[in-house]
Formats: C-alpha cells, sequence, structure tokens
C-alpha cells in the first residue's frame, strides 16, 4: 500500500469539499478540469498562484476559441476546491471530484507533500493530473503513468547555484545546508550534498530543521562559530524570512547565502526591504519576450497581463499553473477526445513552446527546465548565472550588516 494515500470510506470519499469554485460559463464550457488548491491556511501564499494561474489561463484559452477536439470546438471549466492547507481533505476533494464530480481531467496543488499523497488518487482511478507545485524527485520515482509535473527536478535546484559559486572571486571553498524535513526539502538536500561534493566544496555543516520552524538562532550560532563562505537553504518563504531577519540580528553574514524560495517573490522583497539585497536564489521562468506563446504572445506580456488583473507580480508558480492548462489545451486537441487515458498518452508526447519555456516530458512525467540563479539588489530580482555563464553582475561577497 502507498503510504502517502490513506485509507477512504465511501462517505469519507464523498464529504462536501470546501469553498468551491467554478470559473467559465457552465452552458459554454463543455469540458472541466478539476483541482484542490490551499486558498486558505498556511500555503495559502503560494497556493494562489495556482488558483490565480488556473483561471487565467482558462479564460484566455476560452477568448481565443477554446480547444479543438474531434473536430468540435470547446471551452473549458474550472472546477477548484480549497484544501486549506491540508494534505488529507485535499485527498479526500480529488477522489471527490473523480468520483462524484466525475471530472477526468485533473490539476495540482502545491507542495511537493500535497502532490506526493493527491497523485495516487489519479493513479488509483487512472485519470491524469498535470502540477507545477511538486518537484520532489519522489514524485517520479514511483512507477506512476498518470501524475505529470512542470517543475524541475528538487535534487537539481542548486545545481546552476553551485556552478556559479565555483566561478565567484574568491570561490567558495566550504558550505552549509540546511533544509526542512519534507519530501521536497529532502530531495533538494540530497541532491546537494553530491553536488557540493563534486565540485570539491567543503560541507562543514548539515542540518534538517523541522518544517514552519521560526527560530534559527542555533542554527545561525553554529554558522556563526564554523564561518562556512556560502551557506545554502532549502526551505518555506516563511522560514526563510525568518533565517534572515535573524540572520541580520545575530550579525551572521556569510560571503554568500542562497535560497530555494522567496527570492523571485515581490512579497519576499517586500517584507524585508533593503534586507533582501545581496539574497541569491534560483528560478525556471522569468517574463522574458524570447518565450513565445500561442495563447499570451510572449512571457513578458504575460507578465504585465498578469499584474494588471491581479494586482501582484507573477513568479514561475504562476507561470507553470498556467503551462499546466495550457498542456491540457494541447494534449485535448492531439488526442481528439477527452477519454482520461488517450488524454494522459497525448500528455506523455507534448513537445511545445510556451510562455514557461519547453514543455515536454521525459519518461517519468517531469520536465527539463534549467535554473537560472538571480539575486535581490537594490530590491529588484537581477538574473546572474544562466546555461551560457554569467549574465548579470553578481554583489559578492555579501558585505556585513554594518556595513551596507
Amino acid at each position: 500500500m502507498n503510504r502517502y494515500l490513506p485509507r477512504l470510506s465511501l462517505a469519507a470519499a464523498l464529504l462536501p469539499a470546501c469553498a468551491a469554485f467554478s470559473f467559465a460559463t457552465p452552458a459554454a464550457a463543455t469540458i472541466t478540469l478539476g483541482a484542490s488548491v490551499q486558498m486558505s491556511g498556511g500555503l495559502a501564499n503560494t497556493g494562489r498562484y495556482y488558483k490565480d494561474g488556473y483561471e487565467f489561463a482558462i479564460d484566455q484559452i476560452n477568448k481565443a476559441g477554446g480547444v479543438k477536439v474531434g473536430g468540435k470546438q470547446e471551452q473549458l471549466a474550472l472546477k477548484i476546491l480549497d484544501n486549506q492547507s491540508d494534505n488529507n481533505l485535499s485527498v479526500r476533494q480529488y477522489t471527490q471530484l473523480v468520483t462524484s464530480d466525475k471530472i477526468n481531467l485533473l490539476l495540482g496543488p502545491f507542495a511537493s507533500d500535497a502532490v506526493l499523497a493527491t497523485s495516487s488518487v489519479a493513479e488509483k482511478y487512472e485519470v491524469p493530473m498535470i502540477q507545477g507545485g511538486g518537484a520532489s524527485d519522489q514524485i517520479f520515482s514511483r512507477g506512476y503513468k498518470y501524475i505529470f509535473g512542470t517543475l524541475p527536478v528538487a535534487s537539481k535546484y542548486f545545481e546552476s547555484t553551485i556552478d556559479a559559486m565555483e566561478h565567484l572571486t574568491p570561490a567558495p571553498k566550504t558550505a552549509a545546508l540546511l533544509f526542512a524535513d519534507d519530501a521536497f526539502d529532502v530531495a533538494v538536500a540530497d541532491g546537494t550534498r553530491k553536488l557540493l561534493q563534486k565540485a570539491g566544496l567543503k560541507v562543514v555543516l548539515d542540518e534538517r530543521y523541522s518544517s514552519n520552524a521560526s527560530d534559527f538562532s542555533s542554527l545561525l550560532s553554529r554558522i556563526k562559530s564554523d564561518q562556512p563562505d556560502a551557506v545554502l537553504v532549502s526551505g518555506h518563504e516563511t522560514e526563510v524570512l525568518n533565517f534572515i531577519r535573524q540572520a541580520k540580528s545575530l550579525g551572521v553574514a556569510p560571503h554568500f547565502y542562497s535560497f530555494t524560495v522567496g527570492v523571485p517573490s515581490a512579497d519576499f522583497r517586500k517584507a524585508l526591504g533593503k534586507d533582501a539585497d545581496y539574497a541569491f536564489g534560483m528560478t525556471s521562468w522569468l517574463p522574458s519576450a524570447s518565450e513565445k506563446d500561442r495563447w499570451f504572445g510572449d512571457a513578458e506580456q504575460f507578465a504585465k497581463a498578469w499584474h494588471a488583473r491581479f494586482g501582484y507580480e507573477p513568479d514561475y508558480h504562476a507561470a507553470s499553473a498556467v503551462a499546466d492548462v495550457e498542456a491540457y489545451a494541447k494534449a485535448l486537441e492531439a488526442a481528439g477526445s477527452t477519454d482520461p487515458k488517450k488524454v494522459r498518452d497525448a500528455i506523455a508526447h507534448l513537445d511545445f513552446a510556451s510562455l514557461y519555456g519547453r514543455i515536454h516530458f521525459d519518461a517519468v512525467g517531469q520536465i527539463a527546465l534549467p535554473q537560472t540563479v538571480i539575486q535581490v539588489q537594490d530590491g529588484k530580482v537581477v538574473a546572474i548565472y544562466g546555461q551560457t555563464g554569467f549574465i548579470g553582475k553578481a554583489q559578492y561577497p555579501m558585505p556585513a550588516w554594518g556595513k551596507r
């Protein structure tokens, strides 16, 4: 038995979902996509990207005429449920979407732990799930055939960062690795250890901390004592905010620090103000006009349209959510059918350009996108290092807090 899928009684599976939302005109929309997303609870700030992204993409596709399936033009609709940042509730909601609501095309929630649990529903009922919220290697290591992901693999999140570090002057020689205890961050850490070893960096601190941790004083004291040149942190945005605030309070300023989350987000920069400067991060997406798109024109136009509609800047979560819906549109047209198995097979063979980048799933259902190293400089995100090497000037080494 898969330990991520709880035993569900028929009554539990048919429990009414909390806060269901439908978009598009029901009378005109004949193909419905279903999702359970964190619209409240601890992960709501990131969950909104997926709710907004799914809605925006469906509206844009419908404005362009919808999708042509088997010679008939169809509109898309969305049924989205609020899982309240509760993975068990999300499993029940996805079960309801498939068994009660008869929705056979699923979009995913945010976060690897949630995707690990809910993708088992898709696999059990043999209906596809395309998701851009979970990147843990574990999601794609179970031999599942119905789960597809549009985030880069977690174990390689710091690959471009470590590559860039080797080319800095002076290059870091020692590193500290901190990571939360959820599926995504553990996968990041497992891959990062190998990458650090391969690069010849000495790891002076390798520590796992509890998700939602608020007190980093002990770990920061050890960093201050061990004095690693670089600190790599894999965690959630709230944890990263706490880490940076407490680092300033304790006067901890390594030459280089980088985070898996937060840096691409306008909320992160707003929350920290000038204290966000010098923080490195990574992103699988930037709003570039070079990323052409069938429905939005290009990624730059998409970012402007997103901000005009929602009042905040999109990051890679938003772009990946939109790409998930676009993948369904392309797969439905290729399959010429709404049969979930035929759509699943069409998804597996997709290869198209989108505002998010090239969408092409490998044998286990994941796409390969490079991570661009970014840094906050004077309150703005600057692209620093990509596939071709340095594309921007890094502000390095990071000065002491009192000398900024």
